[in-house]
C-alpha cells in the first residue's frame, strides 16, 4: 500500500523533508515496508519547489491538497497561527492525518486541534515542535508513559543558549553576543521571540501538557528573557558554583502545575549545566525511571526534518496497518496552574546603585521588612564613576514577597542608577 502525502511549506524544513524522501524512499520500502509518495506540494515560493524537483506536483493553493481524497497525510511546515491553523484544521476535517513542526500553533490551539483529531479518528504528530531533532514528544507519550512525571526542565532555545555560552566564555556583553549570533545565522534580525523567552514558553507549554496529562497554553506561561544579563552575573555565578541558562521549567506540584521560563542559575554538577552552544537539552524526572536527559541540536533543516519524517513514517505505518490513533484525549485532566507569585525559591538579584554609604542598608531593610532572608551579598565597583553592582543572594523566599520588595526598592534614592533595571535570576535547587 502506498501512503500518499501532501506537503504545505517548502522552506528550510519542508525542503529538508523532500530531500530525505528523495534520498531514502527505497530504503523506507526495503527496510520498513513503508511506501511514501508525495503527490502534491504547496508553497508561496515556486522557486523552492523547483529546486527540490517537484515542479510537476506544485500548487499555490493548499485547498488542492485538502480536497484530494487520495492524500492521507498532510505535512504543515509554514509556521504561524493563522494560515497554518486553517491548513491543519482543514486537513483533519477532511479526514486526513497531520504532521506539523508548528510549536506556536500547538501551544495556542493544541486543544482544539487534538479534539478535532479525536473526533475524526485521525492522528496529529508534532515531534519537531519541541527540540528540533531531539526525540522528546514520543518518549513522553510512549516510552515514559508508565511514569508519573514530576519535572521537565529544558534548554529549548538554541539562540539564547549560544548567546549565554559566549557571554560566559568570553565575557561578551548581551549586545555583542546577539550580534555574533545574528552574524552566524543563529538569531533572527528581530530576536524578540528568542531573547524574551517566548519561543521557549511555547515549547514548555507543549511539554507540560503531555508530561502532566493536563492543558497548558502559551498565554499561561510566565516568561522572562535574557536582555538584562551582564558579564558580572557570570562572574558571580562562577564564584558560587553555578552557570546561567534560560530554562523552561515544568513541575508537578500537589496544588497543580508549575510552568515558567526565565534565566536560571544551574549548579555546575547538574546535567543541564554542560549543555552549551546551539545545543538543546530536556531533562525529565519520573517516579519509576528517575532522571533522564535528551540532548541534541534543536534547530536547522536536518534535525527538524529528521523529526518531521520520523512522525511521517510512524503515521504512515499506522495508516498501512489500519491502526487507530493511540491514547484518548478523554484521559486528560484540567489541573490548575500554580501562579508564579505562590512559588518559593532562592534568588540572585543585582542592582546598579550609587557607590555610597546608606544604599546597602536601605535595600537590606526593605528585604527584611518583606520577610526575605539574605544568604549573602556582593558589591563590586564598576570602575566607571560612582556606581556599583550590588548583588543579593536570598534564602528560599516567596515570589510575591520578592516582587513586592523589588517594587519598593526601585523607588529608593541611589538605587537603579544609569537607567538600569534589577536583574533577577532564579536559582535551581
Amino acid at each position: 500500500m502506498t501512503v500518499k502525502i501532501g506537503l504545505v511549506g517548502t522552506g528550510t524544513v519542508g525542503g529538508g523533508c523532500l530531500d530525505i524522501i528523495a534520498a531514502h524512499k527505497e530504503d523506507f520500502k526495503r527496510h520498513y515496508g513503508i511506501d511514501l509518495e508525495v503527490v502534491r506540494v504547496c508553497s508561496r515560493n515556486p522557486e523552492q519547489a523547483v529546486a527540490h524537483g517537484v515542479r510537476e506536483i506544485f500548487t499555490d493553493d493548499f485547498h488542492e491538497i485538502l480536497d484530494d481524497p487520495s492524500i492521507q497525510i498532510v505535512i504543515e511546515l509554514i509556521g504561524g497561527t493563522t494560515f497554518a491553523k486553517e491548513v491543519v484544521m482543514g486537513a483533519l476535517a477532511a479526514g486526513k492525518n497531520v504532521v506539523t513542526a508548528n510549536k506556536a500553533l500547538m501551544a495556542t490551539s493544541g486543544d482544539e486541534i487534538l479534539d478535532l483529531a479525536e473526533k475524526m479518528h485521525r492522528e496529529v504528530a508534532f515531534e519537531a515542535a519541541v527540540g528540533g531533532g531531539i526525540p522528546i514528544i514520543d518518549p513522553l507519550k510512549h516510552s515514559l508513559f508508565a511514569n508519573q512525571i514530576t519535572s521537565v526542565l529544558g534548554i529549548v532555545n538554541g539562540t539564547t543558549n549560544y548567546m549565554l555560552t559566549r557571554m560566559a566564555e568570553t565575557g561578551a556583553t548581551y549586545d555583542d553576543a546577539l550580534l555574533e549570533a545574528q552574524d552566524k545565522g543563529f538569531a533572527e534580525a528581530d530576536p524578540t521571540a528568542d531573547v524574551d523567552g517566548l519561543d521557549a514558553a511555547a515549547k514548555i507549554a507543549i511539554l507540560a501538557s503531555i508530561a502532566f496529562n493536563s492543558r497548558v497554553t502559551l498565554d499561561q506561561v510566565p516568561a522572562e528573557g535574557i536582555r538584562l544579563i551582564a558579564p558580572v552575573d557570570f562572574q558571580v555565578a562562577r564564584d558560587m558554583g553555578y552557570v546561567i541558562k534560560l530554562l523552561a521549567v515544568g513541575n508537578s506540584l500537589p496544588e497543580g502545575v508549575d510552568v515558567r521560563v526565565h534565566p536560571t542559575m544551574v549548579p555546575v554538577d547538574h546535567p543541564l549545566a554542560g549543555v552549551n552552544g546551539v545545543f538543546n537539552a530536556i531533562y525529565v524526572v519520573g517516579d519509576a525511571v528517575g532522571e533522564t536527559m535528551f540532548l541534541g541540536e534543536g534547530a536547522g533543516s536536518g534535525p527538524a526534518a529528521s523529526a518531521v519524517m520520523g512522525d511521517v513514517l510512524e503515521v504512515a505505518r499506522h495508516v498501512q496497518a489500519d491502526i487507530a490513533p493511540w491514547a484518548s484525549r478523554a484521559t486528560y485532566d484540567d489541573l490548575p496552574l500554580v501562579p508564579m507569585d505562590e512559588l518559593s525559591m532562592s534568588y540572585y538579584i543585582r542592582f546598579v546603585v550609587e557607590d555610597r554609604s546608606g544604599v546597602l542598608a536601605s535595600t537590606a531593610e526593605v528585604f527584611a521588612r518583606h520577610g526575605v532572608s539574605i544568604s549573602s551579598m556582593v558589591q563590586r565597583g564598576r570602575g566607571e564613576g560612582a556606581s556599583a553592582d550590588l548583588v543579593y543572594i536570598t534564602h528560599t523566599a516567596l515570589e510575591r514577597d520578592i516582587q513586592q520588595a523589588l517594587s519598593e526598592i526601585e523607588e529608593l534614592e541611589g538605587v537603579l542608577v544609569d537607567n538600569s533595571e534589577p536583574t533577577v535570576i532564579r536559582i535551581l535547587s
